[in-house]
């Protein structure tokens, strides 16, 4: 199997201080806690960015001093979301693109999240693929739900999309967070692709397990699950130590960022 690559989402656009206080809000807090989960064994950050109130923010300027801090501390990779917050416009969503950042995530299509929806339709999508595209950011396909397979495929057959493919199962909001399930996606998406979990809530420890088993990759953080056990907050850092552990205990390492670069295909 390839070495695991660990994707951290450290903060997300729902998650707030009075939920939990271990969530980074401001750059500083987030660039802290980008080199601890990089120490920790994380060669990814995945980061949603806080204006001065806590609030979900897609600002350019905010990302810029998020990332120019990170870098200052460690070499992990930065991954920007384009999904901002729910009722964002696509000029707010795209914003961080224009940094360069090496990743950003791609949703393909739109998904019933809570009880509003998460909107991107072929034209948003269409978009911010070419954006991707121009600025050299290499796009995770976000996929909710099975549909969103076919519809990143077809922004490779339409030359939106060129080079190695990776995709992040999100496993729990509208796909069922089940060993089936998995099975079932991993099977759809093109070979020499790779593909990363992302379980929500409590389905993040055994999505996490079955995909370093399957020979998948990794995604934790508390965007998506705040507990490191039923009634217990964990850190970020926490929840990156308990996938190292795992994943070596059954014989596979860790991937360093240079080492998730080459697996990536990220120049």
């Amino acid at each position: 199997m390839q070495k695991l690559i660990i994707t951290v989402a450290l903060v997300g656009a729902e998650v707030r201080k009075e939920d939990t206080p271990h969530l980074p809000i401001t750059p500083d807090e987030i660039a802290e806690q980008a080199q601890e989960v990089y120490e920790a064994g994380a060669s990814i950050v995945h980061i949603h960015a806080r204006d001065v109130e806590g609030n979900s923010t897609q600002d350019r300027e905010i990302y810029g001093e998020i990332i120019a801090k990170i870098k200052e501390r460690c070499p992990i990779i930065i991954q920007v979301s384009t999904g901002g917050a729910v009722g964002m416009t696509d000029d707010e969503r795209i914003q961080p693109v224009s940094l360069k950042p090496e990743m950003a995530t791609l949703t393909t299509g739109t998904v019933n999240f809570g009880e509003e929806v998460f909107m991107n339709s072929a034209t948003q999508i269409r978009r911010f693929a070419l954006e991707m595209k121009e600025h050299g950011v290499r796009p995770e396909f976000e996929i909710f739900d099975t549909g969103m397979i076919e519809n990143a495929y077809k922004l490779v057959r339409d030359g939106y999309v060129r080079g190695h493919l990776h995709y992040d199962f999100v496993m729990g909001v509208a796909m069922p967070a089940t060993p089936e399930q998995l099975l079932f996606v991993r099977k759809q998406i093109p070979e020499g692709a790779t593909w990363t979990v992302a379980g929500v809530g409590r389905a993040q420890l055994p999505m996490s397990t079955m995909a370093i088993l399957l020979g998948g990759h990794v995604r934790v953080g508390l965007e998506d699950n705040i507990y490191y056990r039923k009634g217990e907050l964990a850190t970020n850092r926490q929840l990156v130590e308990r996938v190292v552990r795992i994943s070596r205990e059954i014989g596979r390492e860790i991937a360093t960022p240079d080492e998730a670069r080459k697996i990536l295909q990220i120049s």
